[in-house]
């Protein structure tokens, strides 16, 4: 369904209407700081199949002439994909790690558009376990890029709909560690900033409102879209996702910022908490 008011009428709705009686417990209130109406709350309920493991091709694996780097000088950059863009950045791996092996590794666990938008460098290096030093190098080049893309006039992102949302997260689906990333919006829905929050267990003792709602402080965020992925690739709330969710709504409404939706996700598919529990 739609929700039809527009951001500059919560004051307004809130002062005029009282509100709703509690429903039961499993039933989350979304408060007076909800009203970021513009957004279609649908899920997806079918299941990726199941994933297997399978032989991951290293560069010594491959013949000279196909490596990233002879590619990059023969057939220009728009011949490379992501990882083998960053292999080349890298130059070389750990003793541990073949570069395009880490590289692969560093897109699939924190996501292509959230490392397109992190900033720090020690938070990557810690949650990928890489070398602080190709941390920086990574977060230099993006930085460069970000910058030459703002000069040339980016077209913004808008977040309208869960189905939206998840096209937006859906990368964090295919990890084999749990994410949460937030997309943190302004009042027209336009992503103005975009976190991975966490990497392992979610709990409530990781995920504290200070770390979901510290970014959107901090960049003049509105509302915020949550996601997270199960690594079994189901989608069914659990019920600390549940609880979470729950405190994580009364903590946005006490700071008037509002937590749109929470969304589970895998690769193909969603389902949004605050839609399920609204159906216990």
């Amino acid at each position: 369904m739609w929700y039809s008011s527009a951001m500059e009428r919560r004051i307004a709705a809130t002062k005029e209407q009282p509100h709703a009686p509690a429903k039961a417990a499993a039933t989350f209130d979304r408060g007076p700081a909800t009203d970021m109406r513009d957004y279609i709350i649908a899920s997806g309920d079918k299941l990726t199949g199941e994933q297997h493991d399978h032989y991951t091709l290293r560069l010594r694996d491959i013949a000279r002439p196909d490596r990233p780097r002879e590619r990059l000088a023969l057939q220009g950059p728009e011949s490379l994909n992501t990882a083998e863009l960053v292999a080349v950045l890298w130059g070389v791996g750990t003793r541990k790690e073949d570069v395009l092996e880490m590289a692969r590794r560093a897109i699939k666990e924190y996501g292509e558009q959230a490392l397109m938008h992190e900033k720090d460098s020690t938070k990557l290096s810690k949650a990928l376990g890489i070398p602080l030093v190709k941390a920086q190098q990574l977060i230099a080049a993006l930085e460069l890029g970000r910058r030459t893309y703002q000069k040339r006039g980016g077209l913004p992102i808008y977040i309208h709909s869960a189905a939206q949302a998840h096209s937006h997260l859906r990368s964090i689906g295919a990890s084999q560690k749990e994410h949460l990333r937030g997309l943190y919006l302004n009042s027209r829905y336009q992503v103005i900033h975009d976190e991975v929050i966490s990497i392992g267990s979610l709990t409530a003792n990781i995920v504290h409102p200070r770390e979901v709602f510290g970014p959107a402080i901090e960049h003049n965020a509105v509302g915020v879209i949550l996601a997270h992925n199960h690594p079994s690739g189901s989608l069914s709330p659990t019920q600390e996702d549940l609880e979470i969710t729950k405190q994580l709504i009364a903590a946005g409404a006490l700071l008037g910022i509002q937590l749109i939706d929470h969304l589970v996700v895998n690769e193909s598919h969603y389902k949004s908490i605050i839609m399920e529990a609204s159906r216990l």
